[in-house]
């Protein structure tokens, strides 16, 4: 069937062509990677070649100092989804107990403290030695000038800057160093700098011809040989040095509170990225592909266990029954996360299993619920999460040590969607408000940036398939320049990952030094008939999942073309802890689009969710690209909202 379609009109075309696509968050990113795909590269020197653009043009995103994960087929194997692990632990130090004796609750949103071990630049080295066909100087390149040279600096980045320019230069002055250069906040599309890290990555390159501080007397023969010398420069050498000793000195974090990080050598050399079988499920003739329960992606493989059993017209996000039906099942889905995910023994398939879904389907009534619904899994005790239902920011004063949203608490009583609405997932400092989204206008980008002085964090996310039939998605993030100071030699900061960690014992995502924190970066690869047809994703935090399931529903039910998925009105649920600090939640919680229609909406209150009206073009961050392996066609497709997304091809 096809479902009801209320809008014809679409922003863009889906591209089609039979050489090569690439879709991005940022149009340098696309063109870096079809620059590649042009020159004889294949998907995989393509995609990697974007990561490190994004982290030089979208530093309020993400940056080497954090994660990512990916999911690809290759030309060879276009039967096996491999996920690409770039998520690194809890170092040594991070434990409770030291959590606990600084006297935090909770894991801040902001400071080295909350820092995981960087995973995302050894995951991109490893996927480019073992699938790319590029040396690393080539690969790194793009980004090397775009840092050393100058890039026009978008409007959010200065924004991002100019709310935080205060911490930055009464807390954090090697931040306001990197990104204030001369005292001042940089103006939309002035050409920015950061010479710093362009360093960085030359000094990548040059371990590989035996120049590097880390095991420099090792001869590097081959390309494989000189991608791995750049690895151990940054997990052995002068990067793994710099990190350690900059979270050496005090700083002020989320909390309020000052604290010394505790990311040390030994932490950075022991981590590397690998490789891992993905999670799937079969869903209307198609396969989706996602991480382990060590991430979110396994929920999104629920909620569509859910969904199978109803017919297709429960399936439509543009009717009142479709999007009551697939909110509902999102919140068992993700309640089902927060009490069995983590990098643990995860009963999945148990969680994936039929028998299972169709308990949790028997859930869903005509009414919306308000409730923390975890299933029962035999032998297993779900953790129930203390829910923070609102989150209160600080005032400032003259004696609060002058950090605008910096500190604060979370107090019984109802939450506000601010950020949810704002289409954001990931904050590191604050929770902002509504007052920059009016409704009828589009987003203009992510982070959130409110006017109370709060700012949030997002994502990044990369889209690429050649004309060979190799296809790669990646969602890189962490590492925003808002989320802890700057480390100067080096050029970037590092993450906050470890704030998706609990400080209560016997939870599944327990921090715990060596496991990995329960990401939230969840990119998806669709087979078909066995072969790989669709690679996609979203920036979003706890939205990614939630916005890429419309993406998969309209596609494979509704018969969309992937522009039309990706322009359509888009919803979410926040009736959900959140993943992020403050770990607040909005029982009953729907986010909407004001395009998904006034009955639509009105319905949907009737049944009792708690709309949040978040504006015409707010939510979702999507970008896709598609092969038929029938025909060789190839097409793209990337978000129009916030005018920053971009799709390129031939």
């Amino acid at each position: 069937m096809s479902f009801m379609r209320p809008e014809t009109f679409t922003t863009r075309p889906t591209l089609q062509g039979t050489f090569g696509m690439s879709a991005t968050t940022h149009w340098l990113a696309t063109g870096t990677a079809q620059a590649v795909l042009e020159r004889g590269g294949n998907a995989f020197d393509a995609a990697t070649a974007a990561a490190f653009v994004l982290h030089v043009v979208e530093p309020h995103l993400n940056g080497p100092g954090g994660d990512m994960t990916g999911v690809f087929s290759t030309a060879e194997e276009p039967r096996k989804p491999v996920v690409l692990m770039g998520q690194g632990p809890a170092p040594a130090g991070a434990t409770v107990q030291h959590f606990r004796a600084e006297g935090l609750e909770l894991v801040p949103g902001s400071g080295a403290l909350a820092a995981a071990v960087p995973g995302a630049v050894d995951a991109w080295l490893l996927l480019l030695r073992d699938h790319g066909t590029w040396e690393l100087a080539e690969v790194l390149d793009f980004a090397i000038r775009y840092a050393r040279d100058g890039h026009p600096v978008l409007a959010r980045v200065c924004s991002t800057i100019s709310v935080v320019s205060r911490l930055f230069r009464e807390h954090w002055p090697t931040s306001a160093d990197l990104w204030m250069p001369e005292g001042r906040i940089p103006e939309e599309g002035e050409l920015v700098r950061n010479p710093a890290l362009a360093r960085t990555l030359q000094k990548l390159v040059q371990a590989g011809a035996g120049l590097g501080e880390a095991f420099a007397a090792v001869p590097a023969h081959t390309r494989e040989e000189r991608i791995d010398a750049a690895r151990r420069e940054w997990s052995e050498g002068f990067v793994a040095r710099a990190v350690a000793e900059s979270v050496r000195t005090a700083h002020r974090h989320s909390s309020g509170t000052d604290h010394r990080g505790v990311m040390t050598m030994a932490d950075m050399a022991g981590f590397r990225a690998s490789y891992e079988d993905a999670a799937t499920l079969e869903f209307r003739g198609h396969t989706i592909a996602k991480t382990g329960p060590w991430g979110q992606g396994p929920a999104l493989l629920q909620t569509l266990a859910i969904l199978a059993g109803f017919d297709d017209d429960r399936l439509d996000p543009s009717t009142e029954l479709g999007a009551h039906t697939i909110l509902e099942a999102q919140k068992l889905a993700l309640a089902d996360r927060e009490a069995y995910y983590g990098d643990a023994d995860v009963p999945l398939d148990y969680l994936l299993s039929e028998e299972y879904a169709a308990s949790r389907r028997a859930l869903i009534t005509e009414d919306a619920s308000h409730e923390f619904r975890p299933g029962s899994v035999p032998g297993r005790e779900p953790y129930v999460p203390t829910l923070r239902t609102e989150y209160v920011p600080p005032t400032l004063s003259d004696d609060d040590g002058g950090s605008p949203a910096l500190g604060g608490r979370a107090v019984p009583g109802r939450a506000g969607s601010a950020a949810a609405a704002a289409g954001v997932g990931e904050p590191t400092i604050g929770e902002p408000s509504l007052g920059e989204f009016r409704s009828g206008e589009p987003a203009r980008g992510e982070p959130s940036v409110a006017s109370n002085g709060e700012t949030r964090g997002d994502t990044c996310h990369v889209d690429v398939v050649d004309r060979w039939g190799n296809m790669v998605s990646a969602t890189p993030s962490g590492g925003w320049l808002q989320s802890s100071p700057a480390i100067p030699e080096l050029g970037f900061c590092l993450g906050t990952r470890l704030q998706m960690t609990w400080l209560e014992p016997g939870t599944p995502s327990t921090l715990t030094p060596g496991l990995r924190p329960r990401t939230t970066l969840t990119p998806t690869l669709v087979l078909r008939d066995g072969v790989a047809v669709s690679a996609l994703g979203s920036p979003g935090g706890d939205q990614q999942d939630q916005w890429q399931l419309l993406y998969l529903l309209r596609t494979i039910v509704g018969g969309y073309s992937p522009q039309q998925a990706i322009d359509a009105p888009a919803f979410h649920t926040t009736s959900m802890p959140g993943s992020f600090w403050p770990r607040t939640w909005e029982p009953g919680g729907a986010v909407v689009e004001d395009r998904l229609g006034d009955d639509v909406i009105a319905g949907l209150e009737r049944r009792g969710h708690r709309i949040t009206r978040a504006g015409d073009w707010t939510l979702g961050r999507l970008s896709a690209v598609v092969r038929d392996p029938r025909t060789g066609v190839l097409q793209a497709a990337a978000n129009p909202r916030g005018a920053q997304g971009y799709a390129a091809g031939r």
